[in-house]
């Protein structure tokens, strides 16, 4: 009895704990939340002045090169502000990103109307072969954001009127969303890292961006329980895989 008694107690003290835990953790998340939150309203109405008084500068003065780059860098910035926001709010699962199965031509067609305008800047060429049914278990507007920067990073580092081509394949459990450039190309080396936060390789510091793209389109894909893949070679373009799975969730549970 006295052993049963001893279990007893510290089985009670581990339950004990465990809900303290758990409720540790869920003031915690919602701090986090709240923070987000405030960053995100505190900054949103400074950064719209800035560019709005930027613009009134430039217009009003004629200079030019001055005040257009005090609104290149509010625009620099407000960017990264909404970047860290959406990773923060992904990493501490303050939002879900909820997969359903819907047609993939629907997601394609959304993510390149989003860079149309960018690819036709540098008159580069988005060529988009699938003409399918298929579907996928996707969140569109998470999934829009994964593939959007994918074709973002490859309008950016392919050459002035070069050409994407979009492609998809499907299989048994997964459809593979292929978005291929001719572009600069990656370093094997760099092929590992690339999907990491923040990281940048030396040859492309010079261009706009704060690593984190790719970074949001790896961790999107996982909570979908979908990944991505690369095949790069410097100098002959890049190759970047979407893998969707064909069913929603509840499919691998069953499994």
């Amino acid at each position: 009895e006295t052993h049963l008694s001893k279990l007893e107690s510290k089985w009670k003290q581990y339950l004990g704990m465990s809900v303290l835990t758990r409720e540790n953790m869920e003031k915690e998340k919602e701090n986090v939340k709240s923070l987000v939150s405030d960053i995100s309203h505190q900054t949103k109405t400074p950064m719209a002045n800035i560019q709005l008084y930027a613009e009134l500068l430039r217009e009003n003065l004629e200079s030019g090169p001055d005040c257009a780059q005090i609104g290149v860098q509010a625009k620099k910035l407000d960017f990264l502000i909404q970047s860290l926001t959406k990773l923060s709010r992904l990493e501490s699962n303050i939002v879900e990103v909820r997969p359903v199965r819907q047609k993939l031509s629907e997601l394609i067609g959304a993510a390149i109307q989003d860079v149309r305008l960018k690819a036709e800047h540098r008159e580069i060429e988005i060529i988009n072969t699938y003409g399918g049914t298929g579907s996928a278990a996707y969140d569109m507007k998470w999934t829009k954001e994964a593939l959007g920067n994918v074709l973002d990073n490859a309008v950016k580092y392919s050459h002035f009127g070069g050409s994407i081509r979009i492609s998809v394949a499907e299989y048994e459990l997964y459809a593979a969303v292929s978005v291929k450039d001719d572009g600069i190309g990656i370093k094997e080396e760099d092929t590992a890292k690339i999907f990491g936060r923040f990281y940048r390789a030396e040859e492309v510091q010079q261009e706009d961006g704060v690593g984190i793209g790719l970074y949001l389109t790896r961790e999107i894909l996982r909570k979908e329980n979908g990944y991505i893949r690369v095949k790069s070679k410097p100098g002959n373009g890049s190759e970047f895989v979407m893998y969707l799975p064909r069913e929603a969730e509840e499919f691998f549970h069953k499994c």
